[in-house]
């Protein structure tokens, strides 16, 4: 089906013809059109032409309206009007508005159209470390790039995945070496139906890293053969790979069932670590240093910028290869930014990337400009992200002052969630302990992820699990039972069935539900375009909001209201639950059924 053009548009639209028309010579103008608590909309745009042009606004305003029908059968406008200096008040007909959304409804995607000219996006998104626990840091960037990935492809962008697992460094030199001298570390549970458990695949690699570590500190000559074995992995040998290559796995058992419990979808070939580029980097750092793009400093490959000066204002440069002839980050990073332009096609490299590492990545996309790797046509984004406070507003941490396991935080919010879902489950409800269980998780999982995608990005945030589960405010919850009550409504409707009616006038209530379901494409458009899920989390909100309003103002089943008017109600129901569901599915929310 053709994209829906909303009331929003065209209302622009005729606006702007309007005054056109009024005024050839201004050429296209923009109507600065709003909605507005005096009318649906207001059009502001008179006063700052009117003043361009040193004429009157009000009078050019009065012009305006007279070239746009309204109260016409038919007609999108029902009234227009000017006020104060020249505003321009105007209120839609019912009927646009209902067969407008009969439109939408009849749509599988709800009148979101396809973007114009979509590309490919590489996102890079939740970047664990190979052999180490997954704590709170890596909440965020999980999260926001999975919210990302969803809203891209839905408005048809071509997404390909990237997790920049952290599988590569010296410390892998000292972990291989010592399950060399203590092959049965990683060792399982006999039997041939055992299953691996991520929590089991994780407690082996903290005992092996801690022992390791211990007698890296604590033994030189395990220290040596360490860093001999550091280099024997770098050099490729067969036996050393393949060791570094069991914790790769092992720790690939444990990060897929943290993003499982996330309720994330993780695939093996999405999972290109920083090994994936070793074969590139020797080549990335010559062609950086034969384009002059990089020079040699004090024996390291650096990239110089003049706004980037430590504080004794000398400049501090992105350093490529050490002066040992090790790789920095930056070399890794580069040689990224070379696949995924030349090798994977991408228009736009996203990187969901903690804050913090701003200076990094603006020097590195800055090197990769220089060097014609990023350019007019290929260009590179940092969807940088704040940091999760606890409730004191400090970095959220244990009480002993510890980095708090993700896992531990998600098995909070599921035990949070299950024991407010059987408090409120009684004989009417009637939800079985399996639907319990089913619905804590999905309520404890969504409230974790709604808390950081209602907030913008690049703002802290602090994790507060008792407001999360609430029923009450801007929480996952809140929308989740606007859905469910939507489905009651639906159960309880029994033969009659959801039916639009433009003939109808419509209470207020309801106006207000319909104008801001017509504004969920553009809401879709915006967060893609901008890169800010937040927006689609508050448009989610305010459309449970005004759902409460008209629950509250209309009665929609009931013996005492006309057949057409329960069905037009039924109506607006079905496509708020059907916008809610659309809406928490980009962001990675389910919604039960039943609450």
């Amino acid at each position: 089906m053709a994209s829906v053009t909303s009331l929003a548009a065209t209302v622009n639209q005729r606006v702007a013809d309007a005054l056109s028309a009024a005024l050839p010579e201004a050429g296209a103008v923009d109507p600065l059109l709003r909605r507005s608590d005096r009318a649906d909309f207001q059009a502001n745009g008179m006063l700052a032409l009117a003043k361009k042009l040193k004429g009157n606004p009000r009078e050019l305003a009065a012009k305006v309206v007279d070239g746009i029908p309204a109260g016409e059968s038919g007609a999108v406008i029902k009234e227009i009007e000017v006020s104060g200096p020249g505003f321009l008040n105007i209120t839609l007909a019912d009927e646009a508005i209902i067969k407008t959304l009969a439109e939408r409804a009849a749509d599988a995607r709800l009148g979101v159209p396809y973007a114009e000219a979509p590309g490919t996006t590489v996102v890079d998104y939740a970047q664990p470390n190979v052999a180490k626990e997954m704590h709170v840091g890596h909440l965020r960037s999980a999260v926001i790039g999975a919210a990302m990935v969803e809203i891209l492809e839905f408005t048809g962008e071509k997404v390909i995945r990237r997790h920049h697992i952290g599988d590569w460094g010296t410390q892998f030199g000292m972990l291989i070496q010592y399950l060399i001298e203590h092959p049965h570390e990683l060792d399982h549970k006999s039997g041939a139906d055992a299953e691996v458990s991520g929590e089991e695949a994780m407690s082996n690699l903290n005992r092996l890293y801690k022992a390791s570590r211990v007698l890296f500190d604590s033994d030189e000559e395990f220290k040596e053969r360490a860093r001999r074995r550091v280099v024997d992995l770098q050099a490729g040998d067969e036996e050393t790979r393949a060791l570094w290559q069991r914790f790769v796995d092992e720790s690939k058992i444990y990060f897929y069932s943290v993003f499982d419990k996330l309720d994330m979808e993780i695939h093996d070939p999405d999972v290109v670590g920083e090994s994936g580029y070793n074969d590139m980097l020797e080549e990335t750092c010559r062609l950086l240093e034969e384009s002059g793009v990089a020079v040699r400093s004090e024996g390291a490959l650096c990239v110089f910028f003049d706004d980037v000066k430590g504080p004794d204002g000398n400049p501090v440069p992105l350093i490529v290869k050490k002066s040992n002839g090790g790789y920095g980050y930056a070399a890794t990073d580069l040689s990224a930014i070379r696949d995924r332009v030349q090798n994977l096609g991408a228009q736009t490299l996203l990187y969901v990337v903690d804050a913090r590492q701003s200076l990094h990545f603006k020097m590195v996309f800055e090197t990769a400009r220089r060097a014609g790797w990023l350019n007019e046509k290929t260009h590179a984004v940092q969807l940088a992200f704040g940091t999760v406070l606890g409730k004191d507003g400090k970095p959220f941490k244990t009480r002993e002052g510890e980095t708090v396991r993700l896992v531990d935080l998600l098995d909070e919010a599921i035990e949070r969630a299950t024991t407010v879902v059987r408090e409120k489950n009684n004989e009417k409800i009637n939800l079985t302990p399996e639907e319990i269980v089913e619905n804590g998780a999905q309520i404890g999982i969504g409230a974790v992820k709604y808390a950081d995608l209602s907030t913008s990005a690049a703002r802290d945030y602090k994790f507060d699990l008792d407001q999360m589960v609430s029923l009450n405010g801007d929480t996952s919850v809140y929308l989740q039972y606007a859905y469910a009550r939507i489905q009651s409504i639906k159960r309880r409707a029994g033969e009659s069935r959801p039916a639009a009616h433009p003939e109808l006038e419509l209470a207020p209530a309801e106006r207000a539900l319909g104008l801001h379901l017509d504004g969920f494409a553009e809401v879709v458009a915006e967060a893609a375009a901008s890169y800010e899920p937040h927006r689609l989390a508050a448009y989610l909100y305010q459309l449970a909001s005004h759902l409460t309003t008209f629950y509250d103002q209309c009665q929609v089943v009931s013996a005492d209201n006309p057949a057409e008017v329960v069905e037009n109600r039924l109506f607006l129901c079905d496509l708020t639950g059907r916008t809610l569901h659309q809406g928490m599915a980009l962001l990675g929310i389910r919604t039960p059924e039943r609450l």
